[in-house]
């Protein structure tokens, strides 16, 4: 069969071969057993709710093998035999070219080079996936060959519930993962109801197809890296010689020595996962390796002196780094963590004192012992940061549930009003008050055509539309505009392309719809062929209701409300969105964010036009104008100023309160 005949099949009919378990392959730690015996058997029947009943009787004893091994149903006989990455748009089978568009995301976020744990259909963080099992994958790639421009594939946490009647303007799919009832939203949740195979963590771009490899947060973390360093440098522009300690090489993590290089600083960061540091080291994200760590400390000595620009990955645990580096006086510039602690209990993070192999058995086996021994090297890992601060060390909470964790654990990381943390989020300090207030965000583009050629030419227009638009910036938002000139002219030369041929652009929104139509009319003149995917990461200035990272510098008490994400997705669905999704959950955790996201596609047609318009306004405009509601200065003169430009727009400004009236109230 040809690949396109493949996809048409779907779920096949005759059972394939059992698949040998690859063990070169970074696979998931194996899941705590948590089902009783009933529910056991309940998951047995979900499971084969998607074959035929004359296959019954072999797959319920190979998927009880598994649900026994690895703690859920991965349905590893059903994965594909071709090899998995995003293929030119043209090459997918359909009759809707936004549903061929698509499948080229979906078959993005499962590449080997993409995808964290690519046979568990786990994109990144641990836990984040596309699918809950194969069957999944077969059927919902089967549906997209099917759809027509008036149908709408609905989308379970990982199941395709079905192909329903809708209208060409409708989004094509729309996507839910992990949405609870609030009462259960437990980890312990999460771990039950996905060994059932009812709900799936869908992380922010894993579940939504808008995973775009490291890239993806490589400019966010730059941004970050820049203005920490300025923070220390006192606005100084050089990070030469400046070391920047950190975790974690899995995923988004991957990200932060390549933004190290990129800001020109010396980054250090630990890995326990050997696979997962020699991907790295082959894709050219770091630029070395070591293993011991009197070695790392004599290697960071000799960059200090010389002020080198270098990435090192440390293969080991992170805390040791911390309490090596205050025992032998290395000064540690700034200092950060992303580990997957939004998921602790389960490979997200894992204890120092014990190997790499122990810590995945020990999670499995003796989840309590496991669950100490983690907060136990939290405890550990806070107080070896705490002597670092104390010499100067700029630290900050990267939005993984760091501090939050740490806080749960015991440790030592409480300010002295004992409710917030002594450090802050990196929203919090930088990212909010600088880019999300004014509207500047994750921004994403990904040429269908697979073509290196046409992301070249994607870059070139941008950094055109944004110069152009830079000549008249307010003063405000100048350091931000030069940023992202910066940032793409040298995108081509940091080689960041993992996977599909995408580019990540921090924009506010005059800038994505300036550089939206700018690709649309691209496309329309035969500039550039094949379509163009829009996105961004759900990590953006109106997506995300999260009060320890995205809202976390809403001080008006409704950072603990969820109606900015809500509104985000149901105002997105109906302005002309290819795709929506909405996700309890994303990098801090289950039950701490509710997030959303959108897929467009560009063809060159007017409709396209009109759709970019409405839609990538209201994406931004909608946190900004929440944000403005929250009194945040930034954001009130975003929202001034996107008034003055759409006499549409009328958003409620707030009333400021002289603090002085309230002292004798209470």
């Amino acid at each position: 069969m040809t690949f396109k005949e493949i996809i048409q099949q779907g779920i096949p009919t005759e059972l394939p071969s059992v698949k040998p378990y690859e063990k070169e392959i970074n696979h998931a730690p194996k899941r705590k057993e948590i089902l009783t015996k009933a529910e056991k058997e309940l998951a047995i029947k979900n499971a084969l709710r998607y074959f035929d009943e004359r296959h019954h009787k072999v797959l319920s004893k190979e998927f009880a093998s598994e649900l026994k091994e690895y703690g859920r149903i991965y349905m590893y006989r059903f994965r594909p035999d071709y090899k998995m990455y995003a293929r030119p748009i043209s090459e997918y089978p359909g009759r809707c070219e936004q549903a061929k568009a698509i499948m080229h995301m979906i078959q993005n976020n499962l590449d080997y080079a993409v995808a964290q744990h690519p046979h568990e259909l786990i994109t990144y963080g641990g836990n984040g996936a596309v699918f809950q099992n194969w069957a999944q994958y077969l059927l919902c790639m089967q549906y997209l060959s099917e759809m027509t421009d008036d149908q709408t594939l609905v989308m379970y946490s990982g199941h395709p519930m079905g192909l329903f009647p809708s209208h060409k303007n409708a989004p094509r799919v729309v996507v839910t993962n992990g949405m609870m009832i609030p009462n259960y939203s437990k980890q312990d949740d999460w771990e039950k109801f996905n060994a059932l195979g009812v709900t799936q963590y869908g992380q922010m771009t894993a579940g939504s197809y808008m995973y775009i490899g490291p890239q993806g947060i490589v400019h966010g973390t730059t941004i970050t890296v820049l203005n920490a360093g300025r923070k220390i440098a006192k606005h100084n522009e050089d990070l030469s010689g400046k070391l920047f300690l950190t975790s974690g090489l899995g995923g988004m993590s991957g990200a932060q020595p390549k933004a190290g290089n990129i800001a020109g600083c010396i980054t250090v960061c630990a890995e326990v996962n050997p696979k997962i540091t020699e991907i790295r080291l082959s894709q050219g994200w770091i630029d070395e390796k070591i293993t011991h760590l009197d070695k790392l400390v004599e290697r960071v000595k000799k960059a200090k002196e010389a002020k080198e620009v270098v990435s090192i990955a440390y293969l080991g645990n992170i805390v040791d780094v911390w309490e090596k580096f205050a025992d032998e006086n290395i000064y540690v510039d700034l200092g950060s963590d992303q580990t997957s602690l939004h998921n602790p209990w389960a490979g997200g993070y894992y204890p120092v004192g014990i190997s790499f192999e122990e810590a995945n058995k020990m999670m499995a086996n003796e989840p309590e012992e496991f669950k100490e021994k983690v907060q136990e090297s939290l405890r550990r890992q806070a107080e070896a940061i705490n002597k670092h601060t104390e010499k100067g060390t700029y630290f900050f909470d990267y939005g993984n549930a760091f501090l939050l964790e740490a806080s749960r654990a015991g440790a030592d990381i409480m300010a002295e009003n004992g409710i917030d943390f002594k450090y802050p989020s990196y929203v919090q300090d930088i990212m909010g008050p600088m880019c999300f207030d004014y509207g500047f965000g994750p921004f994403r583009w990904v040429c269908t055509s697979a073509n290196p050629i046409d992301l070249e030419k994607t870059d070139a227009i941008a950094c055109e539309v944004l110069e152009e638009i830079m000549k008249n910036s307010p003063l405000e938002i100048q350091q931000q505009m030069a940023d992202n000139i910066q940032w793409i002219k040298g995108a081509q030369e940091n080689k960041l392309v993992v996977g599909s041929q995408a580019r990540i652009l921090y924009a506010d929104a005059e800038g994505r719809m300036k550089i939206a139509e700018a690709f649309n009319n691209a496309i329309k003149n035969n500039e550039i062929v094949e379509p163009i995917v829009l996105g961004r990461d759900h990590h953006d200035v109106s997506g995300t209701d999260s009060p320890y990272r995205e809202t976390s510098n809403i001080y008006d008490g409704s950072k603990f409300t969820a109606d900015m994400a809500i509104q985000n997705v149901i105002g997105d669905s109906f302005r002309g969105a290819t795709w929506v999704s909405i996700h309890n959950g994303g990098g801090v955790g289950w039950g701490e964010v509710i997030n959303g996201g959108f897929g467009m596609v560009l063809d060159g047609s007017i409709e396209a036009e009109k759709r970019l318009k409405s839609m990538l306004f209201w994406d931004v405009n909608n946190g900004i104008a929440r944000r403005n509601w929250a009194r945040n200065n930034g954001a009130t003169f975003a929202i001034k100023r996107a008034m003055e430009v759409e006499p549409k727009l009328k958003v409620t400004l707030p009333n400021l309160v002289d603090d002085t009236l309230l002292k004798d109230l209470f």
